[in-house]
């Protein structure tokens, strides 16, 4: 009787400790399911913009724009270092200590497709952080124009148009839609730039 009794315990104890590992296993599947459905629907939900990474200047580390963007009012500018327009590093970092509170993402993308941009990354860095003081996002140079053009200018090209100089300046909505371009003739503190970075802090994600 004892025996018995034994072994009917010890399938009353066998039982529970299954029905514990099939629901656990139940769980994890429905977990990874999740995982694989949320996966392409974070993907969608990325703009087309900010598809895709760039190297940040002087760093060992890449920035993935959709990651660090997504859902911000953004100002996106292709600069120069050796360009005529230049000095406006330092009102684009006016610009940026002006509205970063606000969620103003303000990115800088060098580039030597006008011949006017260092080859060495080095010397980039140097003329944009010491020389004007940027603390706003730089990457490494870029192509922005032509079937070169990294994604996110051919992108800028397909909403607006593509870079005719250095300095061109794009605005972008919380959404990646850009509300506003404007050439280099167009400072940073231009009340129509103003107005265009304002109008995309208000913007709905």
């Amino acid at each position: 009787m004892a025996a018995k009794g034994s072994v009917s315990a010890d399938n009353n104890y066998r039982a529970p400790r299954a029905l514990r590992c099939r629901m656990t296993i139940r769980w994890l599947s429905l977990a990874l399911l999740m995982f694989a459905i949320a996966g392409p629907v974070l993907a969608a939900e990325c703009p087309a913009l900010l598809q895709g990474e760039l190297p940040k200047l002087r760093a060992k580390e890449n920035i993935d724009l959709c990651q660090r963007f997504a859902g911000k009012p953004m100002l996106v500018v292709n600069t120069a270092s050796f360009c005529g327009f230049a000095p406006q590093f330092k009102s684009l970092e006016a610009l940026n200590q002006r509205f970063k509170g606000q969620g103003l993402e303000v990115l800088g993308v060098p580039s030597n497709d006008f011949k006017q941009e260092s080859k060495d990354g080095e010397e980039t860095a140097k003329v944009c952080y010491v020389n004007y003081g940027v603390t706003f996002t730089m990457t490494e140079p870029q192509s922005v124009k032509g079937p070169d053009a990294t994604h996110l200018f051919k992108v800028l090209a397909e909403q607006s148009s593509a870079p005719r100089w250095n300095f061109y300046k794009y605005v972008i909505d919380r959404q990646g839609k850009v509300i506003a371009n404007f050439s280099s003739l167009t400072t940073p503190d231009d009340p129509e730039l103003i107005a265009a970075v304002e109008k995309a802090i208000a913007s709905k994600p």
